[in-house]
């Protein structure tokens, strides 16, 4: 099972979890979680007005082996608007940076979060993960 959660932070707000959404997904070959604007398509769903984030950002996909990868999908720009980066467990600090159209394992019986960081603003899109087998 995957269990997402996702706080949108913005400006004073930041340590807020007020708003939070939550989301999850049996560790089934195929299963798919996705975060974005698009509410047709994804699970959690950030403002319509927050445009540093695409209408479908990140992408959860359990593969055929029942793991958990986490994809930064291209959006219509060359270069994003936002940065992305992850980190397991209670790592702290700024994470390990996800490159643009890139992809991360999460594991097994792990924890993290995955922050989409505004480039032009300070906001943020914290969305926390944990992998139960």
């Amino acid at each position: 099972m995957l269990e997402l959660t996702m706080a949108t932070m913005a400006g004073s707000d930041a340590g807020a979890t007020a708003g939070m959404l939550m989301a999850e997904a049996p560790n089934e070959p195929g299963a798919v979680l996705r975060v974005g604007r698009d509410a047709s398509v994804c699970r959690l769903v950030t403002p319509d007005d927050w445009l540093f984030v695409s209408r479908v950002h990140l992408e959860f996909r359990c593969g055929p082996d029942g793991d958990w990868s986490v994809f930064w999908l291209r959006g219509s720009q060359d270069d994003p608007a936002s940065e992305v980066r992850v980190r397991y467990g209670q790592q702290g600090g700024p994470g390990q940076p996800l490159p643009y159209g890139g992809v991360a394992e999460l594991p097994r019986d792990g924890s993290g979060e995955i922050v989409v960081l505004d480039r032009g603003g300070p906001r943020s899109v914290n969305v926390g993960f944990y992998h139960e087998s």
